[in-house]
């Protein structure tokens, strides 16, 4: 199963970020939406599945949840827009990914069997870091994660 991962588009949904998730069968957004008609525009590629982050306090995207347990692929994902604030064992939880957002630096860890996933952003550039969306590979064997960098510097 091919899942789209993306976070902190705060109100901007880039061309190229729809075009690199073309194709997947299910998109997560880690938070910091900014405008509830980005996930309007992700729904026309695939079935999304969004969490609220900090910039998320008016409006719809307020109403959105601060986490969500997924089961895509046979695999449960657990979303929260800032890895850091983390409450819970992912390990004793069944967990295979743990999709976050927030410090807009794209990260792919390993721990323990669990994937820690953070697409970076792919809203407006902040400082030097890239604008990127994710990937996250489901197969029978294993999880795979992929960045993919969509503005180039």
């Amino acid at each position: 199963m091919l899942i789209g991962v993306i976070s902190d588009t705060h109100g901007l949904l880039r061309p190229e970020a729809v075009v690199a998730l073309a194709g997947v069968e299910h998109i997560l957004h880690a938070g910091d939406v900014g405008d509830p008609g980005i996930l309007e525009r992700l729904q026309a590629i695939a079935a999304v599945t969004a969490i609220r982050g900090n910039v998320d306090v008016g409006g719809a995207c307020a109403q959105l949840p601060d986490t969500e347990l997924v089961e895509l692929g046979g695999r449960q994902i657990y979303m929260l827009h800032d890895r850091e604030t983390l409450d819970l064992d992912p390990v004793a939880a069944g967990i295979a990914v743990v999709v976050s957002g927030h410090s807009h630096r794209p990260s792919i860890l390993r721990h323990k069997g669990v994937v820690y996933f953070n697409p970076g952003s792919a809203g407006p550039r902040r400082f030097s870091l890239p604008v990127s969306v994710g990937i996250l590979r489901l197969t029978e064997s294993g999880v795979e994660g992929e960045v993919v960098e969509i503005v180039k510097q």
